[in-house]
Order: C-alpha cells, then sequence, then structure tokens
C-alpha cells in the first residue's frame, strides 16, 4: 500500500509542472507576438521617410538592431524582387507557425 503523503507530494509536483510549462507556453506566446509586432515596425519606418530627430533615429536603431538579424536568415534564401523584399513576410509566417507548433508540443 502506498503511503497518501507521498500521494499528495506527486499531486503537488504535478500541478507545479503543469503551471511551469503553462507559464513557459505564454511567455514564449507573448514574445512571439512581440517580435512580429516589431518586424512590422521595421517594415513600416523602412517604407516611411521619418524626418530626423534623435529620439526617432534611436527608435530605428533599435528596430534595426532587434530584427536585422533574424531577417537576415531568410534573405539569404530569398532574393528581392525589384524594391519588393518578401522575407520580413516569410518571417513572420514562420513565428506564427513556430507558435503553433509550440502550443502543439507543450
Amino acid at each position: 500500500m502506498e503511503n497518501p503523503g507521498a500521494m499528495g507530494d506527486r499531486l503537488a509536483m504535478l500541478t507545479v509542472l503543469a503551471d511551469a510549462r503553462s507559464s513557459i507556453e505564454r511567455f514564449l506566446i507573448v514574445f512571439i507576438w512581440v517580435y512580429a509586432l516589431l518586424i512590422f515596425a521595421y517594415i513600416l519606418t523602412s517604407w516611411i521617410r521619418m524626418p530626423y530627430s534623435p529620439w526617432l533615429s534611436r527608435v530605428q536603431r533599435f528596430l534595426y538592431d532587434v530584427c536585422d538579424p533574424y531577417l537576415r536568415i531568410f534573405r539569404r534564401f530569398i532574393p528581392p524582387l525589384g524594391p519588393l523584399d518578401l522575407s520580413p513576410m516569410v518571417a513572420i509566417i514562420v513565428l506564427f507557425v513556430l507558435m503553433r507548433v509550440i502550443g502543439t508540443v507543450l
């Protein structure tokens, strides 16, 4: 016969693990959404000619520093079609596919 206290300990441990899994899943989903929004902001600031401002320059530099390393991965394989760069669109699609995979796996 099993000790009733051991059963409660296992249940408590499973509850903690389920909570940790749920927290990790929520963090990753929010991270992916925020990163996709940063990529959208990066695209918009690259299309629109902004007036010079030190503050706007810092925002554009931040977006470049955050988004460009990820987008360069896709630019290696997807050449631009004239003035149209499709790599951000493919990068965002990959992020959302990754989000679905994370939701399925976790």
